[in-house]
């Protein structure tokens, strides 16, 4: 009986530790692609700054496009990856307290700040100013 509670207790933290540790490789999964994004972004403003059409890799085949639709492509993608990253980012806090409280550990304190905004930041240095 004893035994039972103890192997189920060592399953639900190995199965919270697994989700934490999947989490955070998604996160960086997505945080090389979309360092790739901002490369061929800055690719296309700099290094091809003279060409109409870009080849783009579909799959397995290139095909020529226009550079503007490419970019476009790329920022909406760079958006897309941005939410993805900000959601697996807050759902990582929930798990890692999860992780905590299954552990016997105290929450994490400080760990649900959020960074300001542009408008926060400029008004605290608009502030310091004075």
């Amino acid at each position: 009986m004893e035994a039972e509670r103890i192997l189920q207790y060592l399953t639900e933290v190995e199965e919270a530790a697994e989700d934490v540790l999947a989490n955070k490789q998604q996160i960086v999964d997505l945080d090389t692609k979309r360092n790739m994004n901002r490369e061929a972004l800055n690719a296309l403003k700099h290094e091809m700054a003279s060409e109409e059409k870009v080849k783009v890799c579909f799959g397995n085949i290139f095909i020529k496009f226009p550079k503007t639709k490419t970019q476009e492509m790329i920022q909406r993608d760079q958006r897309q990856l941005d939410k993805e990253i900000n959601n697996l980012r807050q759902a990582l806090k929930d798990k890692l307290n999860r992780l905590n409280e299954l552990q016997g550990k105290p929450e994490l304190t400080g760990y649900n700040l959020s960074p300001l905004s542009n408008v926060e930041l400029k008004a605290i240095n608009h502030l310091m100013k004075r």
